[in-house]
């Protein structure tokens, strides 16, 4: 990373110092919230309530202006009144690095245009970067600093620019019942100040992100944009969420966040030609960036593809769902065949390709065949990726053995091995029940920390494997370009 982008926004992820402008001495306002979840998630730095007469706020010192705070603080959280914020941006001059304004009533609404244009003059003039006006904040696990509740400490690589404050809570806590985890996550709103593409470098910069992802509904700087993807060379893959891709969702942006939303040819124009991976949906989205937060990339497009599972309608759906996203699944090679028929599997069982094996013949050495048939699949030469699909309500109910368990445990054991790379996902279908969901948690955490993917159906498991290959088909081809 360029020492002047490190430099200047490591005080929006890792702030020292949080004002809150907006927090009220007599009711709980959004100021005051922001302020609970600061100290619920663990902020060590120094926090200063705004407040024009209050002596104490949420049991803080409060300060009447933020002139009056001692020193400069790094990332003011502004909560007031759309036509209070100008002034208050003024009034930082010499004393704020960041101001994220959640204040609405800007450029979203034709009344309030002007008003944007003075908050961005009031920036320019005070030395003061503005995320937003018009979003809900940044959560930076390493720095603490979160605008929600229930969100996890625990940092990871993956770094998420959010045109949607709504939007981005929901990426943050369904990302991470998921088992994503985030290097930082900003939610930019109308983007009148500090613009998506500078956040973009940044995330491509950082060394603690791997994968980054946006929701954009426009992006008034898609030229820089563009540009900074294409130089980037896929280096590190790209998932886009983009709002407003028809003729109604860019009504809808434009009263949202004042976007304009420009043309779905348009961006699919630019997913191919960046290698950026383009998606319809907030699930596509956070499957995509689990593939990639755990898969490396192979050198090569992965295309072969091994379906492994109990259940013989599953496979059949799970063929038709990998073949549909443009996978090749085919008969294995004798080699490989002669080597699954080797182990004696129960009639039954199926060893073509898909792999079907019922749920009792996994219980052969306390289902550690398992390993046995993944080690197989993996000396294939056809062999890129494995799906393995698993019916949780049948393999758990037998209980006198952890038959998933094992079944992870040997997927991991190969995966550790040396050879090839061949990806390897995991599907656990379950029925909803509670006790079952409770368990597939677990699992799901297990396997992801390991650096196994897992969806919960198959044609989510197949379109994130078909991101996968799109970036490294588009890396092939610059590094033959």
């Amino acid at each position: 990373m360029t020492a002047a982008i490190a430099e200047q926004f490591a005080p929006l992820f890792a702030p020292k110092s949080v004002a809150v402008v907006g927090a009220s001495a007599s009711s709980v306002s959004g100021g005051n919230r922001f302020i609970r979840h600061m100290k619920a998630f663990g902020y060590a730095g120094e926090i200063y309530p705004i407040h024009p007469s209050a002596a104490e706020i949420e049991g803080l010192k409060a300060y009447r202006s933020v002139q009056a705070i001692p020193g400069t603080v790094d990332y003011a959280y502004v909560a007031v009144a759309a036509a209070q914020v100008p002034g208050v941006i003024r009034s930082s001059r010499g004393r704020v690095r960041f101001a994220q304004v959640m204040s609405s009533g800007f450029g979203e609404t034709a009344e309030g245009r002007d008003l944007e244009r003075e908050l961005v003059q009031a920036a320019r003039d005070a030395g003061v970067r503005v995320i937003g006006p018009n979003c809900l904040g940044v959560y930076s696990p390493r720095g603490r600093l979160t605008f929600t509740e229930r969100t996890l400490p625990e940092s990871g690589s993956v770094g998420v620019i959010c045109q949607s404050g709504g939007l981005g809570i929901d990426i943050i806590r369904r990302g991470q019942n998921r088992g994503l985890r985030y290097s930082g996550l900003v939610t930019v709103g109308n983007c009148a100040d500090v613009q998506p593409s500078e956040l973009l470098e940044y995330f491509l910069q950082a060394p603690d992100t791997n994968v980054v992802g946006l929701y954009l509904e426009g992006a008034g700087d898609g030229r820089r944009l563009f540009e900074m993807l294409r130089a980037a060379r896929g280096r590190k893959p790209v998932v886009i969420l983009k709002g407003g891709l028809t003729r109604q969702g860019q009504r809808a942006a434009a009263s949202h966040t004042g976007a304009l939303a420009g043309s779905g040819r348009g961006w699919r124009a630019l997913a191919s030609q960046t290698g950026t991976v383009l998606v319809e949906s907030l699930d596509a989205f956070l499957d995509a960036m689990l593939a990639f937060q755990c898969l490396p990339l192979r050198p090569s497009p992965t295309r072969q593809a091994v379906l492994f599972g109990n259940g013989g309608g599953t496979s059949v759906l799970g063929t038709d769902a990998l073949g549909r996203a443009g996978f090749e699944v085919s008969t294995l090679d004798p080699k490989t065949l002669a080597a699954l028929e080797a182990l004696g599997l129960p009639a039954g069982s199926s060893v073509l390709n898909p792999i079907d094996v019922p749920a009792g013949a996994l219980q052969q050495n306390e289902g550690r065949v398992a390993e046995s048939i993944i080690s197989a699949v993996r000396a294939s030469e056809a062999a890129e990726a494995l799906v393995m699909h698993i019916n949780m309500t049948v393999v758990l109910s037998f209980r006198h053995v952890d038959m998933l368990g094992n079944l992870i445990d040997a997927a991991l054991r190969v995966k550790a091995g040396e050879g090839k790379t061949m990806h390897i996902v995991l599907v656990l279908r379950s029925d909803g029940e509670p006790d079952i969901e409770e368990r597939k948690r677990a699992y799901r955490q297990r396997a992801v920390i390991a650096g196994i993917p897992v969806f919960d159906e198959l044609i989510p498991a197949a379109n994130a494997l078909a991101a996968v290959r799109h970036v490294e088909a588009y890396r092939l081809s610059r590094n033959n370009a």
